[in-house]
């Protein structure tokens, strides 16, 4: 399904503020795979999804979406097969248009200064029933009113309404109350399950990264130093993975929010 060969990334090269974001990272993500991806603070995470979403180009290697080489692809063309959520609630909706007409937009159904048939707003109502989160009977209110918790809500909705190829979730659910979060976590596992999408999500959620998808990778320097799956990751607990992330760097996970966890 997605397929990232050798892909390397250097911001600002030849100078005092050269980082090298992505080293001669590989990934091979098979149809149907939910991958949870852990790592330290800067360890090359969002990088690597917007090297997925094309927000830039890589130095080398290549990116393969689904047979198809999207390497040198422009952005907005990649965005009809890759959903993309942010930790920000605010980013990835219109907040001056309403519900329905953000979700027209999303699904290719009208929209701004478009027509909503009859028909389209009683399927977007019926979808944000499913949400539990009392948006159906407010489809004409703007967006920009909603909380954080009900726009993430709704992002997810719109990101996959018409399921794309590849879903990324870049903490998507961190900047939300512990209640909130819970229950988004939750909406995300149940459309990813019901609609069987191939997913990457980026967390600092130690425990959920082993609780949720099929496959946990551990990113550190731009590189991934380990990926399990299967009966070995079903064992593992927080503290293993701690101790590999220390076996494999000589260092101990820096990021605070994931040693709360």
């Amino acid at each position: 399904m997605l397929v990232l060969d050798h892909v390397s990334k250097t911001f600002n090269p030849g100078t005092v503020n050269s980082k090298t974001a992505l080293d001669r990272l590989s990934l091979h993500v098979l149809p149907g795979d939910f991958i949870t991806i852990i790592g330290s603070n800067g360890a090359g995470k969002s990088t690597l999804f917007n090297a997925v979403c094309g927000e830039f180009y890589p130095d080398s290697g290549t990116v393969t979406l689904a047979g198809r080489d999207i390497t040198w692809l422009p952005m907005h063309k990649r965005a009809a097969d890759i959903g993309h959520l942010f930790q920000d609630p605010m980013r990835g909706t219109a907040p001056g248009m309403t519900i329905e007409e953000n979700l027209a937009l999303a699904s290719g159904r009208g929209g701004w200064f478009g027509t909503i048939s009859r028909q389209d707003r009683e399927f977007f109502r019926e979808r944000l029933a499913e949400l539990d989160m009392g948006l159906e009977d407010r489809m004409k209110q703007p967006v920009g009113l909603l909380s954080g918790g009900q726009r993430q809500a709704l992002t997810l909705l719109m990101a996959t309404v018409n399921p794309p190829k590849l879903l990324l979730l870049d903490e998507h659910t961190a900047a939300l109350d512990p209640a909130t979060a819970e229950k988004v976590t939750e909406l995300t596992e149940r459309i990813v399950r019901e609609s069987n999408l191939t997913c990457l999500m980026v967390t600092h959620n130690m425990q959920a990264a082993l609780e949720m998808g099929n496959r946990t990778v551990m990113m550190d320097a731009g590189r991934i130093i380990y990926d399990t799956s299967g009966e070995e990751r079903a064992h593992l607990t927080v503290s293993d993975l701690m101790d590999r992330f220390r076996a494999r760097t000589g260092s101990a996970l820096d990021n605070d929010r994931m040693l709360l966890q």
